[in-house]
C-alpha cells in the first residue's frame, strides 16, 4: 500500500488540519478586530475597549470584553502526543542529516545528491524550530500528574521505537557503498525514513493540541510525501 496516500486520506490528516485553519482565523479575527472608532462606539459603558466578534454565517456579531475574547481562543496547551512528536521527530531528522551527508562524496548520481541537498536544506532548519519549541514548552517534570510527564524527558528516544529509522547495521553498509550501489541504498533508506516520518506526523495530529506542532506535522506530510514519489520515481 501507498504510506503516503494512505495517510493523507485519514481523517487524522484533513479534520486536524481544518481545526488549526479554523481556530487560527478565529484567533485573528478576535485579535485584529479589536474596535479604534473615534466616535467611541466601540466602547463599553464603562469606557474599556471592546472587541468585535464577527458570528457565524446567519448570526451577528457578539461585543467582547479583552477578558471575554482571551478566553474564547482556543486552548492549545501542548499535550503528551506533541512533546513525543517533537522530541522523536528531532532525532530522526537528525539521521535524515546523517545520511545526506554521505551522498556528496559517495553518490554517482547528480539527481540523488541534489536530493540530499534539498533534504539538508528543509530539515536541518526544521531541528532549530523544533528545539527552539522544547525550549518554550518544556516536558513537565514527572510527579506533576501531566500525563506526559517523564515521557523521554531529558533523554534521546529510542531509535527502535521510530518507525522508519535505518538501523546501525543499514547505517554502516550505507557508508561503505559507493557509485550506483550507494544510490539504490540511499534511496531505498530514504524513502523508508521518509515514509516512518509521515507516519509519526499522522500521529502527532491524530492525538497532539498544539497549534504549532500541527503545522510543523503538516509541513513534514506535505514535503516528505512529495520527496517519497520523488525517490520512487529515481529508483
Amino acid at each position: 500500500m501507498d504510506m503516503a496516500k494512505d495517510l493523507r486520506g485519514r481523517k487524522a490528516l484533513t479534520v486536524r488540519p481544518l481545526r488549526f485553519a479554523a481556530a487560527t482565523a478565529t484567533a485573528g479575527l478576535l485579535l485584529t478586530l479589536t474596535a479604534c472608532q473615534d466616535d467611541g462606539a466601540d466602547r463599553a459603558d464603562d469606557g474599556r475597549a471592546s472587541i468585535v466578534a464577527p458570528g457565524r454565517p446567519g448570526e451577528k456579531s457578539r461585543t467582547l470584553t479583552p477578558e471575554q475574547a482571551a478566553k474564547a481562543k482556543p486552548d492549545d496547551s501542548p499535550n503528551a502526543a506533541d512533546h513525543s512528536y517533537v522530541q522523536r521527530m528531532i532525532e530522526h531528522h537528525r539521521q535524515a542529516l546523517t545520511m545526506s551527508a554521505l551522498a556528496p562524496e559517495r553518490s554517482a548520481s547528480d539527481p540523488v545528491k541534489r536530493l540530499a541537498e534539498r533534504i539538508t536544506a528543509a530539515q536541518k532548519p526544521e531541528i532549530g524550530a523544533m528545539q527552539k519549541w522544547l525550549s518554550r514548552h518544556p516536558a513537565p517534570a514527572a510527579g506533576t500528574g501531566d500525563p506526559s510527564a517523564g515521557h523521554d524527558h531529558g533523554h534521546a528516544p529510542d531509535h527502535g521505537s521510530m518507525p522508519g529509522m535505518a538501523t546501525e547495521q543499514q547505517l554502516g553498509e550505507l557508508t561503505a557503498a559507493r557509485g550506483a550501489d550507494f544510490d539504490r541504498l540511499f534511496l531505498k533508506l530514504m524513502t523508508a525514513h521518509h515514509e516512518g516520518a509521515v507516519t509519526m506526523a499522522g500521529e502527532a495530529l491524530a492525538g497532539g493540541n498544539n497549534l504549532a506542532v500541527e503545522e510543523m506535522a503538516n509541513e513534514v506530510v506535505a514535503t516528505q510525501s512529495a520527496e517519497i514519489h520523488r525517490m520512487r520515481a529515481m529508483g
